[in-house]
């Protein structure tokens, strides 16, 4: 090859829609997954971007290059459920997996893709995907890893052109918890884990359309009980636990599915006066609730590099985003105002109530992995709860 590599039989290929086969080298899972190729710019964090439930039905394409030296440990997940396998169905290298080097790991990550059923390959030119994926957008996809190099490649190019992707698709409910419970861990210490917040001054009520870990962690941290209820929640559900405050998660799937049962309790929940805070599709949800249109991204954002602006502070931060579907800003009505903007496209990623303590993000505020930033979002959340509460 050009760039220097052995030519080996290839015992993996990502078959796009249109017909493009891409070969490499099998790694994690065998056998063949269904789903949309993106690609993120994080420089760390592999285990969390994996497990993060926004990822669901998706294969992402990794742009930095050496992948594995972390190894992968217990600590690192952020799926709620992990024995679900909420995430990315497949991944993709450039390099082939390091071996682990680090403390803190327990295992190799090829072997954790096994054991958690995720298709990978590595040895392709991903540079050259994500070139692709810029240029013709994000596109549905087969990954097959078979250790034989044996494929049914016209087979694959079917299945990929007939897959009808992501819009229009619900999974909140499958990545969401399906009963009510209570998270009370704290933010992760260096050599000391994850705290317990001990005695709780809140209580938040997170609706969980796919949640990850540290936000629940972030609001643990501040002080606050945190009770997780599944997608389907009603207002009342949501009420009878008497939150101090409400939260709605980030999750995966098109937003405009998930808001045919999502919307009326979110919409409900927005005129009771209680502060309410949304991350990713919980922000999309949201501003769909209060009257808003949502939009597929061409390329969507990915990664721990994005520039974002705060218009109420007036400040740019590096941001971790996860979303391929967007809130439409001329879409939102007269009460509703923007906070926020991508610095990359102009794209929405931030409102707020003009007339209520409701507000929401489209990044990913808590990071892990990625900047820490945006932090302050969660302080803005408990500050609005003081508020409201000297003022009942």
């Amino acid at each position: 090859m050009s760039d220097g590599w052995i030519r080996r039989k290839p015992t993996a290929l990502l078959v796009l829609a249109d017909g493009t086969v891409v070969e490499g080298q099998g790694a994690g899972a065998t056998g063949e997954a269904l789903g949309e190729v993106c690609f993120n710019t994080a420089l760390t964090g592999y285990q969390e971007i994996l497990t993060d439930p926004s990822y669901a039905r998706q294969i992402v394409t990794f742009t930095f290059p050496h992948i594995g030296n972390v190894g992968s440990n217990a600590e690192d997940l952020e799926d709620l459920v992990p024995e679900n396998s909420v995430g990315a169905v497949g991944a993709i290298f450039r390099a082939e997996i390091s071996a682990p080097s680090n403390y803190r790991s327990t295992g190799g990550l090829d072997e954790w893709l096994k054991a958690r059923g995720v298709v990978a390959m590595t040895g392709i030119d991903t540079r050259a995907l994500t070139a692709l994926i810029r240029d013709k957008g994000m596109a549905n996809a087969v990954i097959a890893h078979n250790p034989n190099g044996e494929f049914d490649i016209e087979a694959l190019k079917q299945k990929a052109a007939e897959w009808s992707g992501l819009v229009g698709l619900d999974l909140a409910k499958d990545a969401a918890t399906a009963q009510a419970e209570v998270w009370t861990q704290g933010p992760w210490e260096w050599n000391a884990g994850y705290a317990d917040n001990g005695e709780p001054a809140y209580t938040i009520v997170a609706i969980d359309y796919g949640a990850k870990r540290n936000i629940l962690r972030l609001m643990s941290g501040h002080g606050a009980r945190v009770v997780i209820l599944p997608a389907t929640a009603t207002a009342a559900d949501v009420l009878s636990h008497k939150p101090d405050g409400i939260f709605l998660s980030n999750g995966p799937g098109d937003p405009a599915a998930t808001a045919d049962y999502a919307s009326a309790t979110i919409r409900d929940l927005s005129a009771t006066g209680i502060p309410m805070f949304g991350i990713c599709l919980g922000h999309q949800l949201l501003a769909l609730a209060l009257g808003g249109k949502t939009l597929k991204m061409h390329q969507g954002h990915h990664g721990a590099n994005h520039p974002v602006k705060d218009f109420t502070t007036g400040k740019v931060e590096i941001v971790s985003m996860n979303h391929g579907f967007a809130v439409d800003r001329d879409s939102l009505p007269e009460n509703v105002e923007e906070t926020h903007i991508s610095l990359f496209d102009g794209s929405n990623c931030g409102i707020r109530l003009k007339d209520a303590p409701v507000f929401s993000v489209q990044h990913h505020p808590e990071a892990s992995p990625g900047p820490q930033d945006s932090h302050y979002l969660f302080a803005r959340f408990f500050g609005l709860i003081d508020a409201h509460r000297k003022a009942a």
